[in-house]
């Protein structure tokens, strides 16, 4: 029976293949979205070609996650990778945990909300502006902010909980 319980982590292994197939959709959209601002640039204002770095961003941050994601629970929940002393091996890997994982997908989440916040704040500017739309409303911005605000409240008790959990002599988990 334990050996089928211990073996059972293996049927997370599609959960991370279809992880990489959601992060070749991701290269995919960067592609597109790097060629839009391309074949654009001349046409764009300042604040379209803003946005649209925004975008960019954004997508390399959620990629980020996802590798993040596929590497350290990967890792962390089915099987090592094996790579001692490869030289690309991540840095953070060689110490990574489910709290490590946590707390640095929480961080994540934050700078990808961060990116969408500074999106939001910047086509805010056309909210009642005369020939210029935007699809934000007020109440969404104000949602938008407190939902982020709990993102950070969120990661700060994250890391406050793993770190009243680590023992006095600071060797953790």
């Amino acid at each position: 029976m334990s050996r089928i319980i211990f073996g059972s982590r293996w049927l997370q292994l599609p959960l991370y293949l279809g992880l990489i197939v959601a992060q070749c959709v991701y290269v995919f959209l960067f592609l597109k979205e790097l060629w839009h601002l391309v074949t654009h640039a001349f046409d764009f204002s300042e604040q379209q070609i803003m946005l649209v770095v925004l975008g960019l961003i954004d997508v390399v941050m959620i990629s980020n996650l996802l590798i993040m994601v596929i590497i350290g629970g990967y890792e962390t929940f089915v099987s090592r990778l094996g790579l001692q002393g490869h030289p690309d091996q991540p840095e953070w890997l060689s110490h990574v945990n489910a709290s490590v994982l946590k707390i640095k997908l929480a961080m994540a989440i934050i700078g990808i909300s961060s990116i969408h916040l500074l999106r939001t704040f910047i086509e805010a500017g056309n909210i009642g502006s005369a020939g210029r739309t935007t699809s934000y409303t007020e109440t969404g911005i104000i949602l938008q902010t407190v939902i982020h605000t709990v993102f950070i409240l969120s990661a700060i008790g994250i890391a406050w909980v793993d770190r009243m959990t680590i023992p006095p002599n600071g060797k953790g988990h």
